[in-house]
């Protein structure tokens, strides 16, 4: 029998759920885990979502338009002209979350073989999605030294090739939550622009902002409307990681066309998940803003706590609620592993994402971890205490 795809055996398992297995073992042993891994919210789906839900009274559960509903359309353009973007419901296409967004994109404007250079660390699907369509993934490299800043625009030129299609950025970031700023975005609008090349910007993160920082999206960039797709989602903004709702939007009508023609193809998005999501807008800025505080104070609760370790090194994010910590130890994801499968304290261990799965240059991150910090600030007390024990005990075993 033929063996599976090459394809398919170049897309590496995540490093999100890569440790999974070893997760789900410890609970059977009786062992409670802090999921420090993912990032599913802690916090309540909005009511609004969950009332249009449960009052769904269709006789018949159909395919919605391939394009998603216009009701959903025109509240998604709602929402975008609250940030000061102008973007029809014509210019909008519902997604099966912002994952479908991303691989529909690269499938329309990338052939096999062409590349797309993204910052690494990276979102590690993205890798996948890339190694699916047959596009070839060019990093580069952002260090924990400057806070994950972009790279200088001389940098960006040096990758760039005839195959090149696209840059691809994730703005609030993750996995590093780096925030880029108006110049950063701008320097990338001059680069694609010149090049005549694709600015990707998944932007799912821009509710959560700190510290006052102003969040600057790819939709408010001057002049290149033809070059800037951006991949949306309601995972994470309404806390329903589950309803599979994202968007892909863009000016450009080719790309939008063929867009249309992998909808179609798929016949349509979730229709249950789109009720949910449409009247979660509802829910506005009394429901998003003492999020973003909420999510604020836990990244100070875990940041100063993962400070007070001895030899961590951690940034402090200004988006998203992710951060990469660099741990004293030569391999993390081994730590990460023997976290789950050796140890334990007072029957609590914790569960934390490999970072070396998020870089694309073999050897990068070895010694970092990605921390979601979706938990409440109680429990990332206590999981960052049975951190500091575990870094004690793994270290003092392999003297």
């Amino acid at each position: 029998m033929k063996d599976i795809s090459d394809r398919i055996q170049e897309i590496p398992l995540s490093p999100i759920r890569k440790l999974t297995p070893l997760a789900d073992e410890a609970k059977s042993r009786g062992i409670k885990v802090y999921h420090l891994n993912i990032g599913q919210p802690d916090i309540h789906t909005p009511e609004e979502g969950m009332d249009a839900m449960r009052k769904i009274d269709r006789k018949v559960l159909e395919y919605s338009p391939s394009q998603g509903f216009l009701s959903l359309r025109q509240r998604i353009s709602e929402y975008y002209a609250d940030f000061g973007m102008k973007y029809s419901p014509d210019e909008i296409i519902v997604t099966t979350g912002a994952s479908e967004a991303v691989l529909f994109s690269f499938i329309t404007c990338m052939d096999p073989g062409d590349e797309i250079i993204t910052t690494e660390p990276t979102y590690a699907n993205y890798l996948s999605f890339a190694a699916a369509a047959g596009v070839k993934v060019v990093p580069i490299t952002t260090s924990i030294d400057n806070g994950f800043a972009l790279p200088p625009a001389e940098r960006f030129e040096e990758l760039i090739t005839d195959r090149t299609r696209a840059i691809l950025i994730c703005n609030p970031n993750n996995p590093s939550g780096s925030l880029y700023s108006r110049e950063e975005m701008e320097m990338l609008a001059e680069i694609v622009k010149r090049h005549g090349i694709f600015l990707f910007a998944d932007e799912v993160y821009r509710e959560f902002v700190y510290d006052g920082m102003d969040f600057f999206s790819a939709g408010h960039l001057e002049g290149v409307d033809e070059n800037v797709v951006i991949f949306d989602s309601m995972s994470k903004r309404f806390s329903e990681c589950g309803i599979r709702i994202g968007a892909v939007i863009t000016k450009n009508k080719a790309v939008a066309e063929g867009f249309l023609k992998l909808a179609q193809a798929r016949l349509s998005p979730p229709l249950i998940g789109q009720i949910v999501a449409e009247a979660s807008f509802s829910a506005g800025h009394a429901y998003l803003d003492p999020i973003a505080k909420e999510y604020r104070h836990r990244r100070n609760v875990l940041v100063e706590c993962l400070q007070n370790i001895p030899g961590i090194k951690v940034i402090r994010p200004q988006g998203a609620f992710y951060v990469i910590a660099s741990l004293p130890v030569e391999n993390a994801e081994d730590f990460c592993s023997w976290c789950l499968s050796d140890f334990s304290d007072n029957g609590e261990t914790v569960m934390m994402a490999p970072a070396s799965g998020f870089y694309i240059t073999p050897g990068l991150g070895l010694s970092e971890v990605r921390i979601a910090y979706v938990l409440n600030a109680a429990d990332l007390q206590r999981a960052t205490a049975i951190l500091g024990k575990a870094l004690q005990q793994y270290n003092s075993t392999r003297c």
